[in-house]
């Protein structure tokens, strides 16, 4: 399908300079076909033209950290730290999962990701299969995370979920990746260190999350986990940290060395109460940050504008009111994502790049007056704002209404049955 954007403010985001253009974007099936002035230019044939009356395209959000089908527990499993939340909540009622319950909640949250804006995330869960075949009836881009540890996963299934993933949909894709250090014991991270220097892969993992969890890793290794992941040739070929609260000495050089992506999660860190993480440190030593959400039950949404907006406040907290400029963490939020996602054609609007695009409107009073776009969009923007959102090519949320085969209705009664499920198994 052909689609063409005329009278838009464009923000491409190849750079983090906040650069707004006005003009045109075309789109020819799932590819950008042109940005900017469409002068000189044959027209395609369009099947549709779309009067954006000035409003604001941007590279749709990259939530580039989430476990999606924990939509089950949101609000369910609250106001614990981290370490008592896994085992006394998240862990008990996960295993009362199955594969159709996981595509049902993952689903729901397709739902929450598209009327936010959002177009890729990066998902740590099980029943693989399920999150890919969501991917593909919804027309919503999975990166798949492998989330191997000592409670399941080895590193030859990883490598078949590897393989099979990236080959099932062009959608959906496959990182090589393992649940936590403390929760995996050092045979399996062997293996899969291993595996990824036999594929050439990067791995990512939570990491650093917590003080107790790097203190423990000491205890344990005489080593921060990233030091010790880092022994174990773990990063050879790159890979990334969810989290990365607590940062110890030398761990900076080892991520500056391996060219290791941090992804933050601020809302998570602090409804778990697991710290602040020190991102102005990250930028300027020149590490790349993306943004998460985490999951549904430690955040408790999947809204990556309250990310952004927690992601700069914190740093003027802790650092100052200078830290963490908000045009560079909406570029952390649309393209710094993608790469550490592996989307390289999804990271800005250039022709030729996917078209996976969101409209913001513009024309609500808190994007007004408009005195400088990108930060309008970081400090004042909301799910609200966004008009439209659409991933390679295809249009799956415009004003309020979702245009793929889905009955939002159905999905949220089948939500409440799973969760009922589980609660009258587990006696809560």
């Amino acid at each position: 399908m052909n689609i063409r954007f005329y009278n838009a403010r464009i923000l491409p985001m190849e750079q983090a300079d906040g650069t707004v253009q006005t003009g045109e974007l075309w789109v020819r099936d799932d590819r950008i076909a042109l940005v900017g002035d469409p002068k000189g230019r044959e027209p395609l044939a369009f099947d549709r033209e779309i009067d954006c009356k000035g409003n604001l395209i941007l590279p749709g959000f990259k939530n580039a950290h989430t476990h999606s089908a924990m939509t089950f527990l949101r609000s369910f499993a609250d106001d614990k730290p981290l370490h008592n939340w896994l085992h006394e909540d998240v862990f008990p009622m996960e295993a009362h999962l199955t594969g159709d319950d996981i595509y049902a909640l993952t689903k729901l949250a397709v739902l929450e990701y598209v009327s936010g804006g959002v177009t890729a995330a990066f998902d740590m869960y099980y029943h693989v299969e399920r999150i890919a075949e969501c991917a593909r009836d919804t027309g919503f881009r999975f990166v798949i995370c492998g989330a191997a540890n000592d409670f399941g996963g080895t590193a030859e299934s990883t490598r078949r979920d590897f393989e099979r993933l990236n080959a099932f949909d062009p959608l959906v894709s496959c990182r090589i990746g393992f649940h936590a250090e403390y929760t995996t014991s050092e045979p399996l991270l062997r293996d899969l260190a291993a595996l990824a220097g036999e594929l050439r892969e990067p791995v990512f993992t939570h990491l650093s999350e917590t003080a107790a969890e790097v203190d423990g890793c000491i205890e344990r290794t005489g080593m921060s986990p990233i030091a010790y992941l880092d022994s174990l040739g773990m990063f050879n070929y790159g890979g990334g940290g969810f989290h990365m609260v607590h940062p110890r000495e030398g761990d900076i050089e080892i991520m500056k060395k391996r060219g290791l992506y941090v992804c933050t999660n601020p809302a998570s860190n602090i409804k778990l109460s697991s710290g602040v993480a020190p991102i102005e440190t990250y930028y300027r030593e020149g590490i790349p940050v993306a943004i998460g959400t985490d999951g549904p039950a430690s955040n408790n949404c999947l809204d990556m504008f309250r990310e952004m907006f927690l992601t700069t406040g914190l740093q003027k907290l802790t650092v100052g009111a200078a830290a963490a400029n908000p045009v560079r963490v909406l570029h952390s939020a649309c393209s710094v994502g993608a790469k550490m996602m592996g989307l390289d054609q999804c990271d800005c609007l250039k022709e030729g790049k996917q078209a996976d695009v969101v409209m913001l409107d513009l024309h609500m009073p808190n994007m007004q007056p408009i005195n400088n776009i990108a930060k309008n969009v970081v400090y004042s923007g909301s799910k609200s704002n966004v008009a439209l959102t659409m991933v390679a090519g295809r249009i799956l949320y415009e004003r309020g209404r979702y245009t793929f085969d889905v009955d939002p209705e159905e999905v949220y009664a089948k939500a409440d049955a799973i969760i009922a499920r589980i609660r009258k198994a587990e006696g809560r």
